[in-house]
């Protein structure tokens, strides 16, 4: 009979979060049902005007990790959908082959195609525009989906702790800083030592220590599921290849969320990043925090994003 780890318990936790916050659970079939979204979202029912909100999670642990600290000061303010990325989570395609042949041909701006087709398929009425924020690998994801959509469907676009403007220097940066040889090692970790590591790179303050039977229940249920899939989704980033990708500005308002001290996308990157985006976007850096600024300073990432998405009127004066 299999022991029961702290990681269960802590995914049956994140989840009552979500389901505290008034989402419920959802897996959406898209594509003919080649392709099937899970999601968290605001119930159906009922004429609800909040405005909408997408959460997109980064490169890791499902939505409900990574957004447990914004689903309960959010739903406040917000309709939300929170879905998985394909090969997170619940969330899964088919494509035209089986595996890490689907995964193979999913770029982040193929993510981006899902999630649109997501927002129509769950949004009343047909049309409506929604916000999106991202967080890393989601952030990509975010700047795709409103340079798909447009400023017709999507309004404001927050991009947190995402570097778009990543390229192959950056890259061996980061191995080196991971003391890695290939982004998956660092991105996917396959033991305790590994994890270990990770966590350092993620956070700006992290435990002084993690038991190794932790950071293996962590392992193992956090990272064992669909890896061929996620290793195939690192090959797909379409960041740096000017072939493929050209980061232009957006014409929606945007606010470029980044923590001081994150060592997996450097601060100087962020300055890099929101230039680039153009007039339209805005910098805000969270002090004392990492990659994952949501976690380690919950209350200021959630202020700064909703003093953006709801900002006050103006003054008649």
């Amino acid at each position: 009979m299999p022991t029961l780890g702290i990681a269960p318990l802590l995914d049956a936790y994140f989840r009552r979060r979500f389901a505290a916050a008034g989402l419920v659970e959802a897996s959406v079939p898209l594509d003919g049902g080649a392709t099937t979204v899970h999601c968290w979202r605001f119930p159906p029912a009922g004429a609800d005007r909040r405005p909408v909100l997408v959460l997109l999670h980064g490169f890791g642990p499902p939505a409900t990790w990574q957004w447990r600290r914004q689903v309960g000061p959010l739903s406040r303010r917000f309709r939300l959908i929170v879905p998985d990325l394909l090969f997170f989570g619940g969330s899964s395609t088919s494509g035209s082959g089986p595996g890490a042949a689907a995964a193979a041909r999913v770029s982040e701006a193929q993510q981006a195609e899902a999630v649109a087709k997501l927002v129509a398929a769950v949004v009343p009425p047909a049309g409506a525009r929604v916000s999106v924020a991202g967080t890393s690998y989601g952030g990509f994801v975010a700047y795709h989906v409103a340079r798909l959509l447009g400023p017709g469907a999507v309004e404001r676009v927050v991009i947190a702790s995402s570097d778009l403007l990543k390229a192959d220097a950056d890259d061996r940066a980061l191995l080196r800083r991971g003391g890695a040889e290939r982004v998956e090692d660092v991105m996917l970790p396959r033991s305790p030592e590994r994890m270990r590591r990770l966590l350092r790179l993620a956070y700006h303050r992290p435990r002084p220590f993690t038991p190794g039977f932790v950071l293996r229940d962590l392992v193992q249920y956090l990272y064992s599921d669909k890896v061929e899939e996620k290793k195939e989704l690192i090959k797909g980033i379409t960041l740096g290849d000017k072939d493929k990708f050209q980061l232009t500005p957006l014409p929606q308002e945007v606010l470029v969320l980044w923590g001081e001290h994150d060592q997996i996308f450097p601060i100087e990157k962020a300055f890099e990043v929101a230039r680039k985006l153009g007039a339209n976007a805005r910098l805000e850096v969270i002090k004392d925090t990492g990659h994952m600024p949501q976690e380690e300073d919950p209350k200021r990432f959630n202020e700064a994003i909703l003093n953006f998405l709801l900002p006050a009127p103006k003054s008649s004066l």
